[in-house]
Order: C-alpha cells, then sequence, then structure tokens
C-alpha cells in the first residue's frame, strides 16, 4: 500500500491537466505519477522532464535501456516493470529488454550507455576521464552524453519515488537480476 494517497480526484488545476495529459499518453494513468500528483510542483517537474528528453537523440530505445539498467541496480520493481512494457512498445525485443537489467546488450552502442549510466549510479555521480573517453569511443557526442546523465537523474528521481512511497506496481511484473 502505498504511504501516500494516490490522486484520483485532484483540486489543484494544473495537477488534474498534468495528470489528463499523462491518461492521454498512456491510456491510463499509472500510480506513479498519481503519487507524485500530491506535490503540483513535483508532478510538473516529472512530467516535464519526460518530455523533454523524449525530443532528445538518443532515442527511446536506449532510453528505456538506461531506465532498466539503472532500476535493476536500485531495486525499483516498479521501474523494472514500467520501462519494460514501454520498451517493449519501442521495440526493444524481450531479449535485450531482459539483457538490459543487468547493462548488457548486443547493441555496442546501446551497451556503452547503460555501462556509463550504471557507473552513474555506483559512483554517485563520480566517474573518471576514462569512462567519458569509453562512451565517447562508442559514438555519443557530449550532447548525447549530457542525455544519459539526464536520464539516469530522471530515473533516481522516478526509483526514489517509487521505493520511498512503495508504490504499487500496476504493469506486469518483472523480477530483478541479481547483480554479480
Amino acid at each position: 500500500m502505498s504511504r501516500v494517497p494516490l490522486v484520483q480526484s485532484p483540486t489543484h488545476a494544473g495537477t488534474r491537466d498534468t495528470l489528463d495529459r499523462i491518461q492521454r499518453a498512456f491510456g491510463a494513468t499509472p500510480n506513479m505519477f498519481r503519487a507524485v500528483a500530491n506535490s503540483p510542483a513535483a508532478l510538473t517537474s516529472m512530467w516535464s522532464a519526460f518530455g523533454a528528453l523524449s525530443t532528445g537523440t538518443l532515442g527511446a530505445a536506449i532510453g528505456e535501456r538506461i531506465a532498466i539498467a539503472v532500476a535493476n541496480r536500485n531495486a525499483c520493481d516498479y521501474c523494472l516493470a514500467a520501462h519494460t512494457a514501454i520498451g517493449g512498445q519501442a521495440g526493444v525485443s524481450a531479449a535485450e529488454l531482459s539483457s538490459a537489467r543487468e547493462g548488457v546488450s548486443t547493441d555496442p552502442k546501446a551497451e556503452a550507455a547503460m555501462r556509463f549510466a550504471l557507473r552513474l549510479v555506483e559512483g554517485r555521480g563520480q566517474v573518471t576521464d576514462t569512462d567519458v573517453a569509453a562512451i565517447r569511443a562508442a559514438g555519443f557526442d557530449d550532447g548525447q552524453i549530457v542525455e544519459v546523465v539526464a536520464h539516469v537523474a530522471l530515473n533516481l528521481f522516478t526509483n526514489y519515488v517509487n521505493i520511498a512511497l512503495d508504490v504499487p506496481v500496476d504493469f506486469p511484473a518483472v523480477p530483478l537480476a541479481r547483480a554479480a
């Protein structure tokens, strides 16, 4: 059971409008957004970040793989389930979605992005020149490297919301992969 109410009928006009946009985008309003709707500012921040990153150059397939790798590393059942479902809708195969839990891919560029993302998570932002050189060598430009950092930051936000607030998972469950 969620540690905060899942907002069903918001009284704040901005929250109502944002939840309506989320409903249209997903065909439903995921519980995570209903939990975050307790704070109009947090909801606006989260939804705006999703919208902004959707216009980036990484593409949905890499963005979803990053989200899956970060969710698995942080043991966020909610985000792992949600991004596995969304990643499938973005055309990522079931095998690739499964491998993404451990930051692995048959696509070297996707794997480089996930490895860099996981270095950010593990090091709490502290990465080395070698880490940056590795993602550059995989074909990422400076803007895309910044986008990877932004994806990680957004996913840390969503992971922490779902874990801290114990938001009920409303996507098909996906088992966490255990780190070696």
